[in-house]
């Protein structure tokens, strides 16, 4: 019985000091991961943070050239025909889309969907107004025209999307 007793004398104390140094082993490595965790977190936000912002920015861009009012300013004072002006605005359109597809990485799946939108809508909007024109007269007439049903919908095909952009944007940094 002695030696039962001497064995629990000594067994308990090992064992309630082992159970300490799990705890604050435990404890130690829990800090540790937290710490790591932080400073993926930190890294994370240093180096892409910026790529995204650069990429909402250039979609922004994007969708600022291909609206039409900016479109038109931007090719439009030229002496060509209106099937040729159709041709020059859809192709812009298009460089302008492949110059800036790479960015759909950075964004979430509906935005890019909306930008890809407001893209085909203005797209389509040319397409239209050139139907309602004849193709050799004045680039001039396809402006006009562009401008009406623009004047028709009251809203910018692209208004949409940039409102996607820039709420998406703010849902980053709340």
């Amino acid at each position: 019985m002695d030696l039962l007793s001497d064995f629990l004398k000594l067994i308990v104390p090992a064992g309630l000091v082992l159970y300490g140094m799990y705890l604050t082993v435990k404890l130690l490595l829990e800090r540790e991961a937290d710490h790591n965790r932080y400073n993926v977190q930190a890294r994370y936000t240093e180096t892409v943070v910026p790529i995204r912002l650069q990429a909402y920015e250039r979609m922004v861009l994007f969708l600022e050239r291909i609206s039409p009012n900016n479109l038109l300013l931007r090719l439009g004072g030229s002496s060509i025909t209106v099937l040729e002006f159709q041709q020059r605005l859809l192709q812009e359109i298009r460089e302008e889309y492949n110059h800036n597809l790479s960015q759909q990485v950075y964004m979430s799946q509906a935005v890019w969907d909306q930008i890809q939108a407001a893209m085909n809508d203005v797209m389509v909007l040319v397409n239209q107004a050139s139907g309602d024109t004849q193709p050799d007269a004045p680039a001039l007439e396809l402006s006009k025209r562009i401008f009406e049903r623009i004047i028709q919908r009251d809203k910018q095909p692209t208004s949409d999307a940039l409102h996607a952009v820039k709420a998406e944007i703010q849902a980053m940094f709340m």
